[in-house]
């Protein structure tokens, strides 16, 4: 029997396995979390008591159909799930996959379903304790019930900062600013173009915006993280340069989202530099084959949001079962409502764009890589010795050789290596992924099992 896995259990991950579940194949699907839901319809631990309309807001209805949809597919015995486990390196049809112990799960197709990160911008001071990604903040919000701080400033750019503020606002967290470094003309003028694709969804952002109220500021300049022994204020300006601070004891950093592509490099993907999203993305055909029988899935291929990464899931099952020459579904509404879907994000990142100037006149003492502590200026000094190749600034300065594996650092660092330059990020390139993908105990090698291979 084919035996088909899948790298991830949120939304992307989960519609892949009904897809192929339907069609009568097995799959196996690894996840790093304890219960299937990804990032966005993350599960807290069994018992816990907040209900689902304070984890998931509006969209509380479509992830409890998920969470049940999964779990019923596995109760009968038609999926294997393997939670809290990580995918460590992919070669000759192989997953080393590390949990409690070691396992090599045999595969003949895989389907990559990886999601996102937080796609960060470094602030002078940002490396102090008490400054955490969007992301984490979400998780610990949703995973346990619990804000980070007791006064928090969220500063970036993108739909998780409104979110964000708005969930832990429900949750009784104060929220002191939201600070937005895109300018209030660039997202009016990109408005139309997001409500004519998807008219619900912004509306329902407006809504969320609007119940910020002046907590809100678009088209800000963030200066620095003023810390002692943690976050003390937020220095910025506002959109007409007025200098302010804001008190605080935790601040939330990010930029929407950055693909999570280390696995599909690892799987050999090729990839290209998308300037409308200011980061390099896998390959695919229009249903995510990214290779011989490999294929990419959700935000991990696309920054389509939650209802864009169920239809690409879908997309990538129907790419698996075509080329197995299997009974599928047609794929033209799906393609159809990908492609809906796509406007909307390009739209998006008109409206939220990354802040290239902003990071590439960075000062020097500004730290770029927090995991070896390397700043803007030891970075720049090496350009004359590594040349704007981004691999060879990386192994002369450090930058991106960290537990994150340049999963925080790399965007930040290759505008810095473009601009000291004069070239475009696309020319320096992007840093090549290494095995393992996450950080792996040498014991781990020690013990090994095999419950998820036939």
């Amino acid at each position: 029997m084919t035996r088909v896995l899948i790298v991830g259990a949120g939304p992307a991950g989960m519609r892949a396995a009904e897809t192929l579940a339907e069609a009568g194949l097995h799959p196996v699907v690894v996840d790093e979390a304890a219960r299937a839901g990804g990032q966005i319809y993350r599960r807290p631990p069994e018992g816990f008591t907040r209900p689902a309309e304070k984890l998931y807001g509006s969209e509380a209805a479509k992830a409890r159909r998920l969470h049940a949809l999964f779990d019923r597919l596995v109760a009968e015995g038609r999926v294997t799930h393997l939670p809290e486990r990580s995918v460590l390196a992919l070669s000759g049809g192989v997953a080393q996959v590390l949990g409690a112990v070691r396992e090599e799960i045999a595969f003949d197709r895989l389907i990559l379903a990886t999601g996102a990160t937080d796609r960060l911008a470094p602030v002078p001071g940002w490396e102090s304790a008490g400054v955490y990604t969007l992301g984490a903040a979400q998780i610990a919000l949703k995973a346990q019930g619990v804000a980070l701080g007791r006064r928090i400033v969220l500063a970036g750019s993108g739909p998780l900062l409104t979110l964000l503020a708005t969930q832990l606002r429900a949750a009784g967290a104060e929220v002191a600013a939201v600070l937005d470094t895109a300018p209030m003309r660039a997202q009016i003028a990109a408005g139309a173009a997001m409500a004519r694709a998807r008219p619900q969804t912004t509306l329902r952002g407006l809504r969320l915006r609007a119940a910020l109220g002046r907590r809100y500021h678009a088209g800000v300049t963030l200066e620095r993280i003023e810390t002692a022994d943690g976050p003390v204020a937020m220095h910025w300006r506002d959109a007409r340069g007025r200098a302010r601070r804001t008190a605080c004891d935790m601040v939330g950093l990010g930029w929407h989202l950055r693909a999570d592509t280390h696995l599909a490099d690892l799987a050999g993907a090729r990839f290209d530099w998308s300037e409308p999203f200011r980061q390099w993305l896998p390959r695919c055909d229009a249903l995510g084959r990214a290779g011989d029988g490999f294929y990419v899935a959700g935000d991990g291929q696309r920054l389509l949001g939650a209802d864009g990464a169920e239809e690409a899931g879908r997309a990538a099952a129907i790419a698996c079962l075509q080329d197995l020459g299997l009974p599928h579904p047609a794929p033209a509404p799906v393609l159809r409502r990908l492609a809906r879907m796509e406007r909307f994000a390009h739209a998006l990142a008109r409206a939220f764009p990354w802040p290239a100037e902003a990071v590439r006149a960075l000062p020097d003492a500004t730290v770029v890589c927090r995991c070896e502590n390397i700043s803007a200026g030891l970075l720049r000094e090496t350009l004359p010795l590594s040349g704007a190749e981004a691999n060879r600034a990386k192994s002369l300065s450090r930058v991106g050789m960290g537990r994150c594996q340049g999963r925080y650092c790399q965007l930040a660092g290759a505008e810095i290596v473009a601009a000291s330059a004069g070239r475009s990020v696309a020319e320096a390139g992007r840093l090549r992924a290494q095995p393992p993908a996450r950080p792996a105990p040498i014991g781990a090698w020690l013990a090994t099992g095999d419950p998820g291979a036939e």
